[in-house]
């Protein structure tokens, strides 16, 4: 028998104890060999916690709802004891003014003026008298005294009188499209309420 043929069988009857060297396999191979036996050589411990830790405390989460933020954007309304101090002085100077609200959009005015709104007013006619009771702030020229949003109504007394109701000129657009020889003609008019302030004036605090 020859050499090679009895070393094949002894071979073959041993178990294989060890694995051919790590140039000889693939690239794969390689990698998968080297991690096992880094690990089962040195195992790592996972540090346990310590009664002496210290733990950092959560942070409050930041307001999220709606409620929330808005009584965090809110100013702190003004005191009754710095209103029923400063607000004499603001009474006693002459040509006071407002910024009243609208159907939302504010307007500054003075005793006399004549405001025409941009839309129309429906349910009103001319001679009516309308109560402006929302206003953001009231002054003079020297005090300011601002709502959070609105001023009490109870401070003052705002009221305007309907003038009528004016017409624009009437406007035509020819509205066309892209690839269509039809156009369309729209005519448009639009009506305006005006208004005149007939009364503004300061009261007191209650």
């Amino acid at each position: 028998m020859s050499r090679s043929l009895l070393r094949s069988v002894l071979e073959l009857r041993t178990p294989i104890t060890r694995l051919p060297p790590t140039f000889l396999l693939p690239i794969r191979a390689r990698g998968l060999t080297t991690t096992t036996s880094t690990q089962n050589t040195s195992p790592t411990i996972a540090p346990t916690a310590t009664p002496t830790q210290t733990t950092v405390p959560p942070i409050a989460p930041s307001p999220t709802s709606p409620s929330d933020k808005k009584a965090a954007a809110t100013p702190h309304p003004i005191s009754s004891a710095s209103v029923a101090e400063l607000f004499p002085l603001l009474r006693a100077q002459p040509s006071h003014y407002a910024t009243v609200h609208v159907h939302g959009r504010p307007y500054l005015v003075t005793e006399g003026d004549r405001v025409r709104l941009p839309f129309h007013m429906h349910g009103v006619v001319p001679g009516d008298v309308l109560r402006l009771d929302r206003a953001s702030s009231l002054g003079s020229r020297d005090y300011t005294l601002l709502g959070a949003p609105h001023v009490d109504p109870a401070l003052f007394e705002c009221r305007a009188t309907v003038l009528g109701v004016e017409t624009e000129p009437l406007r035509v657009k020819i509205k066309t499209k892209r690839r269509n020889r039809r156009s369309r003609t729209v005519r448009s008019k639009h009506k305006y309420t005006v208004l005149r302030i007939s009364e503004l004036k300061l009261l007191g605090p209650s």
